[in-house]
């Protein structure tokens, strides 16, 4: 059996791990995994700190891996690759230094501005009373984001100058000492990936994730409450236009830096009247976006990634015709705060992809343990279907006084 191990316990780790594990030779771990994914066959999740790094590569020694993939931000930013690398394990995901991309905004603005890749004008500021003043004298809406990493929450849509001065507290009263200032761009927002070793990469199917809480994008951001793909208003015209304008120079920014970047790259992206811009850099696969654009996905994973990493340019076959469309079944007081140890809604559609994500188990039984809980994801042959299909099951199993979960997912492609 060849042996691969994902590091992480999301709903993005299940699918990559599901992904993998559709080779039938192939044995996955998943450390610290969820109890869930030991459902699924050849997936056995392992009790070891995603933060461990010591323990975690000498069970990759231990087990004889051929390959560790990184799921979540807070490792890879932490030194897991180089901590692998060290002991000479293949890894797939970016060094400490190229993973600032994501958990430093600044120096993600840098690289851009070096590498000529468009994106919002922008001050940074690390006195509390500077940041006050200016954006008492700048036109709202402001984006206000906090530099380092705040899983999927550090960013506030200010529409006001008063929200704006809030924001600035409230990201200021944490543990973030250094705020970015961005002009508010308007347009269509996507999210575009890339599986990357320095300046080979292949992308992967566009996707359009939702990070409001509620219907309509109202309510507070969240770390995702539901995605689709592909986007049939990004054309491939549009995505090559972001291919050539942001991944090719952003990578080889990086390069020239001396970070060059390996493993998932994630570009989130907004179509503004005046092109295509850039909104944020991740260093890792998208949650909720894995889980409705890794399905599409018809060549086998693994080879793709160890191909990568043995410098060629992989080409993978993807499905055609058909849209992926998931929503996040969350906590019900999410984001503000969570109820854990609630049942779990219980599926019985064949058809319809479940990946677990805030799980655990309490006296034997499965039981929600987090924000995010899971997400249902079904395929159509088009948008409007797969979006009836996911809410007609929800509205029948979800439990409303333990639960929410947004029912317009995909609105911005159905609408039009």
């Amino acid at each position: 059996m060849e042996k691969w191990l994902v590091i992480g316990s999301g709903g993005r780790e299940y699918v990559i791990a599901q992904t993998l594990a559709k080779k039938a030779t192939r044995q996955v771990y998943v450390a610290p995994g969820n109890p869930m994914m030991a459902k699924m066959d050849r997936v056995i999740p392992v009790k070891i700190d995603e933060l461990d790094f010591n323990a975690l590569a000498d069970f990759a020694e231990q087990q004889d891996v051929v390959c560790t993939v990184v799921g979540p931000e807070q490792p890879l930013s932490q030194g897991i690759v180089d901590a692998f690398q060290e002991r000479q394990l293949r890894v797939f995901g970016p060094q400490q230094a190229a993973a600032q991309l994501e958990s430093s905004k600044t120096f993600a603005k840098r690289i851009m501005a070096e590498s000529g890749v468009p994106t919002a004008a922008y001050q940074e500021f690390t006195d509390v009373d500077e940041a006050l003043r200016y954006v008492t004298q700048q036109p709202a809406p402001l984006v206000i984001k906090a530099d380092g990493l705040a899983a999927g929450k550090g960013v506030i849509i200010a529409k006001t100058q008063s929200e704006a001065v809030q924001a600035v507290k409230q990201l200021m009263a944490g543990d973030q000492t250094k705020l970015l200032i961005e002009d508010y761009l308007d347009g269509e927002e996507f999210s575009l990936f890339a599986m990357v070793n320095g300046t080979e990469f292949m992308t992967l199917p566009v996707a359009q994730d939702h990070k409001r809480l509620s219907d309509g994008d109202a309510g507070p951001n969240t770390g995702g409450m539901g995605a689709y793909s592909p986007v049939p208003q990004i054309t491939a015209d549009i995505e090559q236009v972001a291919i050539d304008t942001v991944i090719r120079p952003v990578l080889k920014g990086l390069v020239a830096n001396g970070t060059p970047f390996s493993g998932f790259l994630y570009a989130g992206l907004i179509r503004t009247a005046q092109g295509i811009k850039v909104i944020e850099f991740n260093v890792r696969m998208g949650d909720p976006e894995t889980q409705v654009v890794m399905p599409q996905l018809e060549s086998d994973l693994g080879e793709l990634i160890l191909g990568l990493l043995a410098g060629e340019t992989p080409v993978a076959k993807w499905q055609q015709g058909q849209y992926y469309l998931g929503a996040v079944v969350a906590s019900r007081d999410y984001p503000r705060s969570v109820v854990n140890g609630r049942p779990l809604p219980q599926f019985d559609d064949p058809q319809l992809l479940i990946s677990y994500a805030g799980v655990a188990t309490e006296n034997s039984q499965v039981v929600s343990h987090g924000g995010r809980v899971l997400m249902v994801t079904a395929k159509a042959a088009d948008l409007k279907t797969a979006q009836q299909q996911v809410n007609q099951t929800l509205d029948r199993v979800v439990d409303a006084s333990a639960y929410t979960f947004r029912h317009d997912i995909g609105f911005h492609a159905i609408e039009q």
